[in-house]
C-alpha cells in the first residue's frame, strides 16, 4: 500500500481496474518495475483492452475447468480430497437450493446455475490471493452476470410459456383495463429491478470488504506510528476472514436468486 508525499494512502487505486499487473518480484537488474503493461486495442472505436480485472476472470475460469475436469475425469464410488469437498457443495446445491426452487425443471438449469455459483465462488476467492484483484468488484463485471442471469430468465420464461405468454404473464390476469396503464410500467420496473439487485448486491458487498481492509491497514501509515500496528493488522486479519465467508456467501446469494428468478418466469402460476 503506497502513500504520497502528503502522507496519504491510495486506498481507491488497490481496488479499481488497471491496464497492468501487480507482480511480487523485481530482478536485479530491474528489467520491469513491478507492474506488466497489458495491451491496449479498440475495436471499431470501442476500447476493447485487457484490464487486470479481465485477466482474473480469464485465471478463474481456467482455474474452475482445471480442477473440475481434474477431480471428476475419472468418477469413483467414494470421492475424497478435493473431489469430495466440490461433490459436498454440488449435492449441497443441487438438494437444498435447485430442486426446491425450480422443481424438476431444475435439473436443465443445474449446470448453468452450478457454473454461475463457482465461477463468482472463484473470483472472490482469488481476489484475496495477494498481488490479484477481485473481478466481482468491478461492476463491470457484475453487471454483465446479472446481464446473463436476466437474458436465462427471459429466455426460460419464453420456452415454457411461448414468446406472447410470456410478457402477459407479467401483470395478473383479470385486472380492469384502466389499472393496466399503471401495472405494466410498475411490472416492467420490477423486473428490470432484478438484475440490478444482482450486480449491486454482488458489487457492494465484494467491495466494501476490501476497501475496509485497506483502511484499516492504511491507519498504520496515515498516523505514521507503530503503536496502532497491532489493533490495524487484527483487525485486518479479521475483515480478511470474514472476506472468505462473505465470498462463499455471495455466491450462494447469486445463484438461490438466480434460480429463483428463473423459476417464477418459468412457472409464474405457481
Amino acid at each position: 500500500m503506497a502513500a504520497d508525499a502528503d502522507g496519504q494512502v491510495d486506498v481507491i487505486g488497490h481496488i479499481l481496474d488497471h491496464h497492468s499487473l501487480e507482480v511480487p518480484f523485481i530482478n536485479a537488474h530491474h528489467v520491469f518495475d513491478g507492474h506488466i503493461e497489458l495491451p491496449h486495442f479498440e475495436i471499431f472505436g470501442i476500447d476493447m483492452s485487457i484490464t487486470r480485472h479481465v485477466v482474473m476472470m480469464w485465471i478463474a475460469s481456467a482455474l474452475l475447468v482445471l480442477t473440475m475436469v481434474s477431480c471428476f475425469r475419472r468418477p469413483s464410488l467414494v470421492p475424497t480430497g478435493l473431489a469430495n469437498f466440490l461433490e459436498t457443495i454440488i449435492v449441497f446445491l443441487r438438494d437444498e437450493v435447485i430442486m426446491p426452487v425450480m422443481g424438476p425443471s431444475g435439473k436443465t438449469y443445474m449446470p448453468f446455475l452450478l457454473t454461475i455459483f463457482f465461477f463468482i465462488l472463484y473470483c472472490n476467492m482469488l481476489g484475496m490471493v495477494p498481488y490479484t484483484a477481485m473481478a466481482t468488484g468491478n461492476i463491470s463485471v457484475t453487471a454483465a452476470l446479472a446481464l446473463i442471469s436476466f437474458t436465462v430468465t427471459q429466455g426460460a420464461g419464453m420456452v415454457n410459456n411461448g414468446f406472447f405468454g410470456h410478457w402477459k404473464n407479467l401483470v395478473p390476469s383479470g385486472l380492469p383495463a384502466p389499472l393496466l396503464i399503471i401495472m405494466i410500467p410498475i411490472e416492467i420496473i420490477g423486473m428490470l429491478a432484478k438484475p440490478f439487485a444482482l450486480c449491486i448486491r454482488l458489487f457492494a458487498n465484494m467491495i466494501a470488504g476490501h476497501i475496509a481492509i485497506l483502511v484499516f491497514l492504511g491507519l498504520i501509515i496515515m498516523l505514521k506510528s507503530y503503536l496502532v500496528a497491532p489493533a490495524s493488522i487484527a483487525l485486518a486479519s479479521a475483515l480478511y476472514m470474514l472476506e472468505i465467508f462473505i465470498g462463499f456467501v455471495q455466491a450462494f446469494i447469486f445463484t438461490l436468486l438466480t434460480a429463483l428468478f428463473v423459476s417464477m418466469a418459468a412457472h409464474p402460476d405457481h
